[in-house]
């Protein structure tokens, strides 16, 4: 007789159910459309560092739509393993800052190839410094930003 996992189980052993349940970047928060994105990088503010770029455009009176967030992640950036590590570790540090951005917000953020050697701690907190710096930093804001931690969970 052989011994089969359930249906629904995955190979790490965490239901399927389990992983539809993960916590990611909601739908209506990502930015999929190639005229959003050119619309983001022509119009937005832009601010740069060592591992990124971001691209901010503030649309004026759609407070009811959510900010969205897309990510540019070239071949420069590494191979194909590199480049989804790192859109996954800038997609985490976006999911805690998305709730700061004021609603209609377009934000791409683009990776520089120094990116793949950052750590995740060194891609939120240069996240930070850009987000703050295309903002018109109000105080309330830039502390909101400065607060979000790391994103780690201390055992």
């Amino acid at each position: 007789m052989l011994n089969h996992a359930p249906c629904c189980a995955t190979p790490r052993g965490r239901s399927a159910a389990a992983l539809r349940r993960a916590p990611v970047l909601s739908a209506d928060h990502r930015l999929t459309r190639p005229t959003s994105f050119r619309h983001a990088v022509k119009a937005g503010r832009r601010a740069g560092g060592r591992t990124l770029v971001t691209h901010l455009a503030v649309a004026e009176g759609q407070a009811d739509e959510p900010a969205r967030v897309g990510f540019v992640v070239s071949r420069a950036v590494g191979n194909a393993v590199i480049r989804n590590r790192v859109k996954r570790r800038l997609r985490h540090a976006a999911r805690a800052r998305i709730s700061l951005l004021p609603g209609g917000t377009l934000l791409v953020v683009r990776a520089q190839p120094p990116a793949a050697a950052a750590s995740y701690e060194e891609l939120a907190a240069e996240l930070d410094r850009c987000l703050g710096r295309s903002l018109e930093v109000s105080s309330d804001i830039s502390t909101d930003i400065s607060t979000v931690g790391s994103g780690r969970v201390e055992r």
